[in-house]
């Protein structure tokens, strides 16, 4: 089809999209059903709900259950800081990106539906699984996130930025409402119990990543196209990462906003990627279904996120970027101290509320803030999005590893929580130290 003109609405929605494909990943797989799943293989409780072996056997060695994921989960996110500039470089230098968009999405997604196969007689295989749909799924928005710019002018980047992080809490709070009548209610189904309605929710993952991304490469460009790839633009990516490095020292801008977000995206990413590990965990459930409540508080955040991501988008064409930034991340240090708290399950709906109305404010703001702090007539995108992705995965590797170095420590995720305050409090201090010129302006945020 004919290539639709930049800032084009068919197009903006197409690339938001994906959003709705993606992101019941992030929902099914890395905060709800899969947790609880692998709680439940790898977690004994006794009849006051109380955690009395959390321990898995993997190669001869004992490990806890928290530290075992946290430990695969960071290692996948460290490849995915060490591909990205290889395959971004590459991906700008031919003009192909999309096609490496396509590519992670159905290694993510198909690894979703290895999943169904997870058990602890099969837990290497299983492990793997997690990890290549864990590098899918955040690989292929290093390609998605670096569109942005292609498609949206300056000043609809905040607004369809948000749209696409709406649409993903739409779509994927509307498949956790599927997967969640097969597991709840199981019987009608024709199953014995909520364990095959589980695995089947992993192979639903995979089917509507795949399915639903179809419509954002329908109508998103391929790239332009520049020269073959030769041997000599192989580690072209990592070429661009150290020019864009050296470029910050004229850019002070950008260079002062990108250490705040490592600070800050740090403590972000891991209370998210344990938010649930954390119900399981601390929540005193005895009398209620956790499942249940874990499922519903997730339904919760998504739900929330859905109106913090707009309303987040509306304060900062009054205040600017920066200011709403520094607001957030105010809020973020509000809800960790409450969470140390937390023990009961109306605690944890509250806190799972608040951590909705900040997460896709933050979230959908970081992204468009960076993408107003490139210098004007970028034309290899992907490089200054991949450098963006290295910084907030590498911060991810960080973030993990101290959660489990504090949970530990203390014996308790709760001091993790806490100490990730430090992180956001970081965050603020160097907000303020950025500078609020040209795109960024009060005057120009909207």
């Amino acid at each position: 089809m004919k290539q639709l003109p930049k800032g084009s609405k068919k197009l903006l929605n197409a690339w938001a999209f994906y959003d709705w494909a993606n992101s019941v990943y992030s929902l099914v797989i890395a905060s709800t059903i899969f947790p609880i799943f692998y709680a439940a293989l790898t977690i004994v409780k006794n009849e006051e709900g109380r955690v009395i072996q959390d321990t898995v056997q993997l190669f001869g060695f004992n490990f806890n259950n928290d530290s075992l994921i946290s430990y695969v989960t960071a290692m996948a996110f460290m490849l995915v800081a060490v591909i990205s500039p290889f395959l971004s470089g590459i991906a700008d230098y031919v003009g192909n990106k999309k096609n490496f968009l396509k590519f992670f999405c159905y290694l993510g997604a198909l690894s979703c539906i290895g999943l169904f196969w997870f058990s602890l007689e099969n837990l290497i295989f299983g492990l793997v699984c997690y990890f290549l749909a864990l590098v899918g799924f955040w690989a292929s928005l290093v390609f998605y996130n670096s569109y942005l710019p292609d498609i949206a002018f300056p000043n609809q980047q905040d607004k369809v930025s948000a749209k696409g992080f709406s649409l993903g809490y739409i779509g994927s709070v509307i498949l956790l409402i599927l997967c969640l009548m097969l597991v709840l209610n199981y019987e009608w189904f024709g199953f014995e119990s909520e364990a095959m309605p589980t695995r089947i929710s992993f192979v639903l993952t995979g089917i509507w990543w795949i399915g639903f991304s179809q419509i954002t490469y329908y109508y998103l460009p391929k790239g332009n196209k520049k020269e073959k790839l030769t041997r000599d633009v192989l580690f072209n990516g990592y070429k661009e990462i150290r020019m864009i490095w050296r470029s910050f020292e004229n850019n002070l801008q950008l260079k002062k906003y990108l250490r705040a977000f490592f600070v800050y995206s740090m403590a972000v990413q891991t209370v998210m990627l344990i938010a649930t590990y954390f119900g399981i965990e601390e929540v005193n459930w005895t009398g209620q279904d956790a499942t249940t409540g874990l499922i519903v508080s997730i339904l919760l955040i998504q739900l929330v996120a859905v109106a913090g991501a707009t309303i987040t988008s509306r304060i900062s064409s009054k205040m600017g970027n920066i200011e709403t930034l520094i607001l957030v991340n105010v809020m973020w240090i509000g809800i960790c101290v409450y969470a140390f708290f937390v023990k009961t399950p109306m605690q944890f709906y509250i806190a799972a509320g608040l951590v909705g109305l900040v997460m896709g404010g933050i979230q959908t703001l970081s992204r468009s803030t960076y993408s107003k702090m490139l210098p004007e007539g970028t034309l290899d995108t992907t490089s200054y999005f991949s450098f963006y992705d290295v910084s907030e995965k590498i911060g991810i590797v960080i973030g993990m590893s101290l959660y489990g170095l504090v949970t530990q420590v203390f014996g308790s995720i709760r001091y993790s929580i806490l100490f990730l305050t430090a992180f956001f409090l970081i965050g603020v201090f160097l907000l303020l130290k950025v500078p609020r010129t040209g795109k960024l302006s009060k005057k120009e945020a909207a």
